[in-house]
């Protein structure tokens, strides 16, 4: 059985506590959690799936399967890779009632707000609104 969202949180709030307050080395982390992220196919690189609201370039595609939400990410910047490689393990594979009742409790929990700056954290929104959109698109076609 797959691990719940707040599993996966708690794995992740867990990975960064071992870094304590060393914010490079968590920067460091994330971008390696990017380079992690399955290679998305080019064909979804289109701007049709780009997140709106992102400074760097984002692609975020949905797909839809038996009830379950897979999501396929890339951007041009390993920071914003890494931080939407984080929201992959955490809603990828999940219904969309769960991502969409969730609580990301994790994202200040290992300080994302010291260690990404204001126009990353508006763009880090988006992409987090985009993936909780497609989750009510699907979940309106059950």
């Amino acid at each position: 059985m797959s691990k719940s969202i707040n599993e996966i949180q708690d794995e992740i709030i867990e990975n960064f506590n071992l870094f304590e307050d060393d914010m490079e080395s968590k920067l460091f982390y994330l971008m390696d959690l990017g380079k992690k992220l399955p290679a998305m196919l080019e064909a979804h690189k289109t701007e049709n799936f780009i997140v709106k609201g992102c400074q760097s370039k984002v692609w975020l595609f949905p797909e839809f399967k038996n009830g379950i939400l897979h999501f396929e990410a890339d951007s041009n910047t390993e920071i914003t890779k890494g931080l939407i490689s984080l929201l992959i393990s955490v809603w990828s594979g999940k219904k969309p009632d769960e991502i969409l009742t969730s609580e990301l409790y994790f994202i200040d929990k290992i300080g994302m707000g010291k260690m990404i700056g204001s126009q990353r954290s508006n763009g880090f929104s988006s992409m987090i609104k985009q993936m909780r959109n497609y989750a009510l698109a699907f979940k309106m076609i059950k």
